[in-house]
């Protein structure tokens, strides 16, 4: 059996040529390739079809003027603010929102959205909660005192639940402001206990309390161009969307303790010793953490209750929220930080009681510095003089200071999942400085927008921090336990963050994952690089949507990544590629060298078969002149022939090239010999498309690889082939060697040229055949399939 084949058909290279074949082209297509324009919102002059910021963009400002009062022995905090609201939207406003997040905590104001429950089959007392209905007040959530307007007249305002709307006085029109005023108050809650962002945590062994003092003020809802007033309860998951403002912050507090908050402090000199101011400047210039409060400092602190009082004053500079934490427990220290992108000069600082000491003194400080450097590189330049990390047993972010947890056994040890645990959680929450305090999406909706873009730039960061990190979230694979899931428990990323069954997966890892997988598989490191640089500069201090990220990575990388979006963030289908059968062929080549020589016949001219209503009355149209009639240099060989201007023998064969293919040299036919054919069939069972990564093994051990992009699924979205010449015989074909695409099932994704599952050419069967002749047999005879090794 020969194949005759054109020399230059083959690229020949020790390696490979690749031919696409499609089965049924156009097939079983569920349009997993179309554009996202009927599902992202419209381009307008606000949001461009680019991604980018449009000519009328625009964001509204709040700025606060803020005191509070941390009264220790009631666990109370009293806060006045003065809030100046600029209106900077085209609208105008009669009334605006503010939200009320400690409301979550009260049993008679919280947002109150329930999950389902059943009776469990055992109950211990402490799991048993008599029902009191009506639900009686606990005595948490806010407690407003005093609401008006900058003059101190009363202003009409409702309470619904976590959010607060102020009726006013007069409309609020572009370009005006609006200053008022909210007195209020409310009990702190253990938050170990209650659980919930912001609380205190009691040490019974030294009975002292730290807190972490957090969504603690009236904060003004977001009122924007794609939604107007984002006014969605808060019910302890969905997070935040806040504007942007500059703040003054003065928070008053027992003498002896010590306090970071959002911002840079104005006041060390009246709040620390001289020793510590002294730590503190030294600090600012020392490549190595310098203790501000030391441990000796700390513990002695913890013995005394002082009554004395001090007023620490922060100021912050477009920031879209205000924290701080306080306790006398803690241990302070701190070291200057250079960003090299745009030379700011930062203090990365760290809080800790004694329980976190021998972690957090090693850690924390090096990696909230090392955090802030790394996002600086794949984002936009840190722009803010401060960053912080504060040890409180759980893991919250806000701008400048962060929530985290990382406590040593009593004797000082600590296991390594603790202390990689810890690394982790400050690389992630201090990320959040980026995502989404800065590039500022809206968290109430989207939860992907920060939790995985975060979670994606923590997994470099933690890779640069140590190659051998153990990341729990980024890498493909790790993502598979969770695609596995039954559909029902399953959820498309692009779901509100209410409604997430699995919230971790779904809105951290998954969408972490994609952007992994774009970066290393699909667009290639420098394409995304630039493409996450440019959304991230777009949209620094901005309110960006999904369509803006979706539409900044194509804009600025060139690549079509609809088909991507579509699958990994709107779809739950997972990915599961077959290798499913490999056709085996090594025919002796009959080589020719390639010719331009066409050789066709005459056939009968091309027409309609039949005169439609338009060509009818074209035909009859005096006004229309047909250009080849017009103009008879227009007319061809066929339009000649077909008006008998042309005769011509339909039985003979024309050539537009007399010269007859060139043999092949010797040499070149030599080349050809030993060429092996290999058609590689793979099934889509999953759903979700991904480039087709192989890995070829040869027999004389050496391997190759080939990269096919999610494209050769365009026109089938469930089956294609691919045609593959080597000059060597194969051993085996590793589908996704590396694990790159998620895909679920491995048990799919390898061939060996022993498996009886490959199919046999009848060229194959022939020569097995006729060596088993040769061999012979007790009669001779021998089934030539299973001589090929083909199970009948």
């Amino acid at each position: 059996m020969k194949f005759t084949i054109s020399a230059l058909s083959v690229l020949f290279f020790t390696g490979i040529f690749a031919q696409n074949i499609q089965n049924n082209p156009g097939s079983n297509h569920g349009n997993r390739f179309e554009q996202l324009g009927t599902i992202l919102p419209t381009p307008n002059v606000y949001r461009t079809a680019s991604g980018a910021p449009g000519q009328a963009y625009w964001q509204n400002r709040a700025d606060y003027d803020i005191t509070a009062y941390l009264d220790e022995d009631k666990r109370n905090l009293k806060g006045s603010e003065t809030v100046t609201y600029h209106n900077n939207s085209p609208d105008d406003l009669d009334y605006i929102w503010l939200q009320l997040d400690e409301n979550q905590q009260s049993t008679v104001k919280k947002a109150d959205y329930q999950f389902s429950s059943t009776l469990p089959k055992s109950l211990n007392d402490e799991q048993v909660k008599v029902s009191e209905l009506p639900v009686k007040d606990n005595g948490y959530g806010v407690n407003l005192e005093k609401v008006t307007d900058a003059s101190g007249n009363p202003l009409k305002y409702t309470v619904n639940k976590t959010m607060m709307r102020i009726d006013l006085p007069k409309v609020l029109k572009k370009g005006e402001k609006f200053i008022f005023k909210i007195d209020w108050n409310y009990n702190i809650p253990n938050r170990i206990k209650m659980g919930g962002r912001g609380g205190y945590e009691n040490f019974a062994e030294d009975g002292n309390d730290l807190y972490t003092i957090t969504q603690w003020f009236p904060r003004m809802c977001v009122y924007s161009d794609f939604q107007g007033w984002q006014n969605h309860q808060f019910t302890g998951r969905g997070e935040f969307a806040l504007v942007f403002g500059n703040y003054k912050v003065s928070i008053n507090v027992p003498a002896d303790h010590v306090i970071g908050g959002t911002g840079e402090c104005k006041n060390y000199e009246q709040v620390l010793s001289s020793e510590q101011l002294a730590r503190y400047k030294k600090a600012q210039t020392s490549n190595e953490p310098v203790e501000i409060v030391t441990l000796d400092e700390a513990k002695k602190a913890e013995k005394n209750h002082s009554t004395q009082r001090k007023t620490w004053v922060f100021e912050a500079k477009d920031v879209r929220d205000f924290a701080w934490t306080a306790s006398r427990k803690f241990v302070w220290d701190a070291m200057g930080v250079t960003i090299p992108e745009n030379n700011n000069k930062v203090m990365a600082m760290s809080f800790y009681p004694k329980e976190a000491y021998g972690l957090y003194r090693k850690y924390s400080t090096k990696a909230v510095a090392h955090t802030i450097k790394t996002y600086s590189e794949f984002t936009i330049p840190y722009p803010y003089p401060v960053a912080q990390s504060v040890e409180a047993s759980n893991g919250m972010e806000y701008p400048m200071i962060c929530f985290n947890f990382g406590r040593t056994e009593k004797d000082g040890t600590y296991s390594e999942g603790v202390k990689n645990g810890m690394i982790g959680v400050i690389i992630h929450e201090v990320g959040h400085n980026f995502f989404p305090m800065i590039i500022n999406s809206d968290e109430r909706q989207w939860s992907w927008m920060d939790e995985g873009l975060n979670t994606f730039t923590e997994y470099l960061t933690e890779e640069k921090w140590d190659n051998k990190f153990p990341s729990k979230r980024g890498p493909a694979w790790t993502i598979v336990d969770y695609m596995k899931l039954p559909k029902d428990q399953l959820e498309p990323i692009m779901s509100n963050s209410e409604n997430i069954i699995q919230f971790g997966p779904n809105a951290y890892a998954k969408p972490a994952t994609g952007l992994n997988i774009l970066r290393e598989t699909i667009m290639g490191r420098e394409l995304f690089d630039k493409a996450f640089k440019t959304y991230s500069k777009r949209w620094a201090f901005k309110h960006p949507e999904p369509a803006d990220f979706f539409r900044t990575m194509e804009d600025a990388s060139g690549e079509d990544l609809d088909w991507f979006w579509r699958g990994w963030f709107y779809g739950t289908d997972p990915v599961d590629i077959s290798l499913d059968k490999v056709t085996v062929a090594n025919p002796d080549f009959e080589v020719t060298a390639s010719s331009t020589e066409e050789k066709y016949k005459v056939e009968k001219p091309l027409q309609n078969e039949f005169e439609d209503i338009s060509k009818i009355r074209n035909k009859e149209d005096k006004t229309i002149n047909f250009e080849v009639e017009k103009d008879k240099d227009l007319q061809d060989f066929y339009y000649r022939y077909d008006r008998g201007q042309e005769k011509v023998d339909t039985n003979k064969e024309y050539s537009l090239k007399s010269e007859p293919n060139a043999a092949l040299d010797k040499k070149d036919q030599e080349k050809f010999k030993n060429i092996n054919a290999y058609q590689i069939d793979f099934v889509n069972k999953g759903g979700l498309v991904m480039p087709i990564i192989l890995e070829f093994t040869f027999e004389d051990g050496s391997k190759l690889r080939d990269r096919i992009s999610a494209q050769i699924w365009r026109h089938n979205e469930k089956k294609v082939s691919k045609t593959f010449y080597f000059d060597k015989k194969l051993k085996s074909i590793q589908l996704d060697p590396l694990r790159e695409t998620a895909d679920i099932d491995t048990s799919n994704n390898f061939w060996s040229n022993s498996e009886s599952s490959s199919e046999v050419s009848k060229f194959q069967v022939f020569k097995e055949k006729q060596k088993a002749a040769v061999r012979g047999g007790a009669n001779g005879k021998v089934n030539p399939m299973q001589a090929a090794g083909k199970k009948n």
